[in-house]
């Protein structure tokens, strides 16, 4: 498998084949509101598949936790997973990005979404599907790094090596447009640097050419060693670590889980800016 996403021809020609699973994965606005590519299940990262005892907005669940809610829609390891958003490519990576860093490698991301699906004359139902009776057998083993939290990204702030990409808005990241969630303050991590994850894109919600985004982060993490994507709640960071992947920084990629929505809340005693960086 490619680590570029697959277009909606590469998937026309092989849905409803044994072994290929579709999984929609869109959130807030965009869930559960249909319509569903045909045998898509949901793959529900505003409920199930966030850790609910987390007062931070999806964050990732327990090994255990996730390998119940996968095996729940009946993925088995041997199958070949391809995961869509009704925007384009906005809450589809986060999903990717779970299940990768969870150990299931047979995972891609529709280029474009639903959007690119229908226009490219793509069959729709109006509900999703089932999960099938028989549970399946996938066992998640989070990578160790994979996701960060508060602490790992005070010391990567003071790390040489470690470059911050943010994901959210210039405006949120400036401190200039509010923030969509209570309590939170404006700004940014002190040394972030932003990336508005649809620069990624382009103007359909595909993802950029291989080289595009190789140019992109070679121009704003060219020579880092690590790189740590936050965005506002684990969500669009993950579009990021798509890019990343694709531009050939995969290995060195790391999730904020927590993002603005740990980091940026009042009293949280943790130092935030203003202004363009």
């Amino acid at each position: 498998m490619t680590a570029a996403p697959v277009g909606a021809d590469w998937l026309a020609a092989r849905l409803g084949h044994e072994g290929v699973v579709v999984l929609d994965a869109s959130v807030g606005a965009n869930r559960r509101k249909g319509p569903w590519i045909p045998g898509a299940l949901v793959f529900d990262i505003d409920g199930e598949m966030s850790d609910a005892a987390s007062d931070i907005p999806h964050t990732m669940p327990s090994d255990a936790q996730f390998t119940e809610r996968v095996r729940g829609l009946g993925v088995r390891s041997a199958d070949q997973v391809v995961v869509y958003d009704t925007v384009g490519i906005y809450s589809s990576a986060r999903a990717w990005w779970m299940l990768r860093a969870a150990g299931f490698e047979q995972v891609a991301v529709l280029d474009g979404g639903l959007p690119a699906w229908r226009a490219a004359g793509g069959a729709v139902s109006g509900t999703p599907a089932e999960p099938p009776a028989r549970a399946g057998d996938f066992t998640a083993r989070v990578s160790p790094g994979a996701f960060l939290g508060r602490d790992d990204v005070r010391r990567a702030l003071g790390s040489p090596g470690v470059r911050v990409l943010d994901a959210r808005s210039r405006g949120r990241f400036a401190g200039t447009e509010p923030e969509p969630r209570a309590g939170l303050r404006g700004g940014h991590m002190p040394g972030a640097v932003n990336l508005p994850f649809g620069e990624l894109q382009d103007g359909e919600g595909r993802m950029l050419p291989g080289a595009r985004l190789r140019a992109r982060f070679d121009e704003l993490a060219g020579g880092a060693q690590q790189l740590v994507v936050s965005c506002g709640s684990g969500v669009t960071a993950c579009v990021l670590a798509l890019g990343a992947e694709v531009a050939g920084y995969g290995e060195r990629v790391a999730v904020y889980d927590g993002s603005w929505s740990e980091w940026g809340l009042e009293g949280a005693g943790t130092p935030v800016v203003t202004g363009e960086a």
